[in-house]
This record gives C-alpha cells, sequence and structure tokens, in this order.
C-alpha cells in the first residue's frame, strides 16, 4: 500500500469513535448471506481545463492522487469501516497532494494568505459538522469530522475553530507556511493584474475543490468536501464548501459533494436539491444530478459539478464545465479515474 494510503487510514482510524478491522481483504458476511455493496466517488475539482494546457507531468501526477485517493477509501470500505471513514480518508489524500485546491494546494486569498473551509456528513443520522476560514489545519477535513463527533455544533469558523482544534486534540497544526506553493502563488499575482487591468474577479477560473462520497457495506452513505476556496477572495468569503446542503449532503438514500462556483451552489442549495429530488419525486440519481447541474446551475449564471451516489451504489458525476477531476470504484468492482469527457 502507498504510504500517503496508509497513512491516510491511519489517521483516520486513530480517530474514528470505533475500530476498524486491522488488515486486508472484504470484511466477513454472515455465512450465506451476500455481502452488500460498496461504492465511492471522489473529485479534485471542476473548472476551466484543457488538455493542451495541463502537461503530461502534471496529468500523470493527478491520476495518481485520485488513485492513491480512491485506495484509501476503498481500503477502508473493504475492512467494513464505516462510509465516515472512508470519504475522511480519501480526502486527507487529496489535500495532502499539491495538485488540488484544499490542504497543501490550497489557492491564496487578496491577502496572500490561505483560507481553509471543510465539511463531512454522516447520512446515518444526519450528523454533520464543518469548519471555515481556518489557516493552520493541516487537514481540514479531520478537523470538521471532530466538529460532528465531538462537539455540539455543526460549524466553527477561524481561530475559534483552531482554538477547538487545539482542545481536543489529535488534529494537526502546521505553520501557515506548509500550505504555500509556487504555482498557487502565481494564479494569486494574475488574479491580481487581472482585477488591476478591470477584468473579471471571478468567472472563467478554475475552481478546485477535493470530495468523496461512499456507500459501507451496511448501506451507511457519507460525503465530505474541502476547499482553499477561491483564488483572490476578499473579506472573509466563505463559498459552498463547509455549508451544509450546498456543497456537502448525505442522508439515508443519498450523497453529494459539489465543487465549482460556491455562490451559486450556496443560492441553490445544491447538494439537498439532488437528493430531495430522489426523496421526494423519486427520480433516479443520474435524473435528478443533471436536472441540477447541467440545467438549474447554468440558468443562474453558475457552474460546476457534482458527485453523487444512492444506496444501491448509483454514481453520478454531471458536469457543466470543460473538465472536473474524478474517480470512482464501483459495486462491481471496476474503477475510473477521468478529467475530460471522455
Amino acid at each position: 500500500m502507498h504510504r500517503s494510503i496508509r497513512l491516510a487510514v491511519l489517521a483516520i482510524t486513530m480517530l474514528a469513535s470505533g475500530g476498524v478491522a486491522a488488515a486486508g481483504e472484504d470484511v466477513a458476511v454472515q455465512a450465506g448471506a451476500e455481502p452488500r455493496p460498496i461504492a465511492l466517488v471522489i473529485h479534485g475539482g471542476a473548472g476551466t481545463m484543457s488538455r493542451a494546457q495541463l502537461r503530461a507531468k502534471d496529468e500523470a501526477g493527478i491520476r495518481a492522487a485520485l488513485e492513491q485517493a480512491l485506495d484509501a477509501g476503498e481500503a477502508v470500505l473493504r475492512r467494513g469501516g464505516s462510509a465516515v471513514d472512508a470519504v475522511a480518508a480519501s480526502v486527507v489524500v487529496l489535500e495532502d497532494s499539491p495538485y488540488f485546491n484544499a490542504g497543501k494546494g490550497a489557492v491564496f486569498n487578496a491577502e496572500g494568505i490561505n483560507e481553509l473551509d471543510a465539511s463531512i456528513m454522516d447520512g446515518d443520522g444526519q450528523r454533520a459538522g464543518a469548519i471555515a476560514g481556518v489557516h493552520r489545519v493541516k487537514n481540514p477535513i479531520l478537523l470538521a469530522r471532530a466538529v460532528m463527533e465531538r462537539s455540539r455544533h455543526v460549524m466553527l469558523v477561524g481561530d475559534g475553530a483552531e482554538a477547538f482544534a487545539r482542545e481536543v486534540g489529535g488534529i494537526a497544526l502546521v505553520d501557515p507556511s506548509y500550505f504555500r506553493t509556487e504555482q498557487r502563488w502565481k494564479q494569486l499575482e494574475a488574479a491580481r493584474r487581472l482585477e488591476q487591468a478591470g477584468g473579471p474577479a471571478a468567472g472563467n477560473a478554475y475552481f478546485g475543490t477535493v470530495g468523496a462520497v461512499a456507500l459501507d457495506r451496511q448501506g451507511r452513505i457519507a460525503a465530505a468536501t474541502s476547499t482553499g476556496g477561491m483564488t483572490n477572495k476578499r473579506w472573509g468569503r466563505v463559498g459552498d464548501s463547509p455549508v451544509i446542503g450546498a456543497g456537502t449532503w448525505a442522508d439515508a438514500r443519498c450523497g453529494v459533494s459539489a465543487t465549482g462556483w460556491g455562490e451559486f451552489f450556496i443560492r441553490l442549495a445544491v447538494a439537498h436539491d439532488i437528493c430531495a429530488r430522489l426523496a421526494y419525486g423519486g427520480l433516479s440519481l443520474k435524473v435528478a444530478a443533471d436536472e441540477v447541474v447541467m440545467r438549474r446551475v447554468p440558468a443562474a449564471g453558475g457552474d460546476g459539478g457534482v458527485i453523487a451516489l444512492d444506496a444501491e451504489g448509483n454514481i453520478a458525476m454531471p458536469f457543466n464545465t470543460d473538465g472536473m477531476y474524478r474517480a470512482a470504484l464501483h459495486p462491481d468492482g471496476t474503477r475510473q479515474v477521468s478529467i475530460f469527457r471522455d
């Protein structure tokens, strides 16, 4: 197992309220019983990207990181771990990669600071946790989970969220310089030049966010999302990623993690809307996700994509941008890793 995957699974196991089997193969099932399906879908952001702009080296690195994140979540699920454990393990791998706008690869705000947001939701009991505007939390998704499991609250922000991290322990805090990458700094400089020239502050920009949705052996669904937000954002701007119902949602039937222009995903409560169409309208996952992502969001002026799955393990990954970094483990064991529409 790749070292980053082992570390992610170890971190999740240590933080989980319940233990996960120690090693290896699928969890045992009762004699004569068919094992329930597992499924996992992850994303590394949707936005304007082209084959010509994506260097071969970067594409290889992105695909490898997506594979590693899928491996981490799958390892949890096959050992009988919970969907919450699985999505957290997958997102930790993506947060630790400089290729994605979350954790290590987070973008800079207008002051040249990294501000990190994350949320997680357990469809079994509708528990949720979120954090926003933190600067020192190495893996924001783990702090969001701690909020869900170890506090009376749903969302904590800024210095208060970091104080909570210190109080509960087990959450790695780093110097803010950890998050700096040269690529993200150059993106900030380019955004500043565009703004000074009177160009748009947003739009036609890359919106990288990471997320995961999982279905475990017990039929439980969980979803998680993590982001550095929007390059050159100001005034403590917070997008949809930490907003339950907008960027993240999970219930007994459906789970969603979103990526895109957060203001529109908040206004349309995108993640919840998709799952509500299953619950109240009887729509299939694909039809519900397509209706929201391919029709409602563009009609409002926004763009982006989602990953979603239902209780049968059906997966949907619609996006209305040029591409979306994504990967999936289907119930039949097949895997896919994709960037563009093909």
